[in-house]
C-alpha cells in the first residue's frame, strides 16, 4: 500500500506540500493553474492562453502560470467505469497582485471569472466557439472578456450567443484605444 500512495500524484492544498514540491511562489504575482492528467480518468488542461512559465511537478502534474491580465481556458474532465462525471470550462483572467478575484478549483490564487459552464453540451459549445474565433483569425487570449461573459450569460439562458469574427474584435481594439 505505501509503495502505491507514494507513485500517486501529491496534490498541494496546504502551504507545506506546496513548497514541499517546489510550486510557484504566490510572491511571483503570477496565476497558477494545476493541470493533471491521468489518461481516460482525469484530464485537465489550458484550452488556449499566453503560459508565462510551465514547471513539471511529475509525470501527471505540471503548473502553468500566467502574467497578470493574461486570459486563459482551462478545461476539465473526469470520468469513471461508467462514463464522464464532470466537464466544464472557465475562461479566466489572471489579475494583478492585490486585486480583488473569484477563487476556482486548481487556479491560486483565483482570477476573474470570464465564463464558466459546467456539462458536456455547453463546454463543447464553448469549445466550437473558440474553434469559430480562431478560424476567423483572432487569437481567443485578445477576445473582448465581454464577449466571453455575453457567451456565459447566453448559455446560461439556453438562448443562442452571437459569433464573434475580426470585424468585433476591431470594434473591441478601437473601444479599448480610446479607454486607455
Amino acid at each position: 500500500m505505501r509503495a502505491f500512495a507514494a507513485s500517486q500524484p501529491r496534490y498541494r492544498d496546504t502551504p507545506d506540500s506546496a513548497v514541499a514540491v517546489g510550486a510557484p511562489s504566490a510572491a511571483s504575482g503570477l496565476t497558477d493553474v494545476e493541470l493533471t492528467w491521468i489518461e481516460r480518468r482525469l484530464e485537465q488542461w489550458i484550452r488556449f492562453g499566453r503560459v508565462a512559465a510551465d514547471q513539471v511537478v511529475d509525470r501527471r502534474t505540471r503548473i502553468s502560470s500566467f502574467r497578470p491580465g493574461a486570459i486563459f481556458a482551462f478545461v476539465r474532465w473526469t470520468s469513471n467505469d461508467f462514463g464522464t462525471i464532470h466537464s466544464s470550462i472557465a475562461i479566466v483572467a489572471a489579475v494583478e497582485p492585490g486585486s480583488p478575484y473569484a477563487t476556482y478549483p486548481f487556479v491560486r490564487p483565483g482570477g476573474e471569472l470570464l465564463l464558466r459552464v459546467d456539462g458536456w453540451p455547453k463546454v463543447e459549445q464553448v469549445l466550437k466557439a473558440i474553434d469559430a474565433i480562431e478560424a476567423s483569425g483572432v487569437d481567443p487570449c485578445d477576445v473582448a472578456p465581454d464577449h466571453w461573459r455575453h457567451i456565459g450569460s447566453q448559455l446560461a439562458a439556453g438562448l443562442p450567443f452571437r459569433a464573434y469574427g475580426r470585424d468585433r474584435h476591431d470594434a473591441w481594439l478601437r473601444r479599448k484605444a480610446i479607454e486607455s
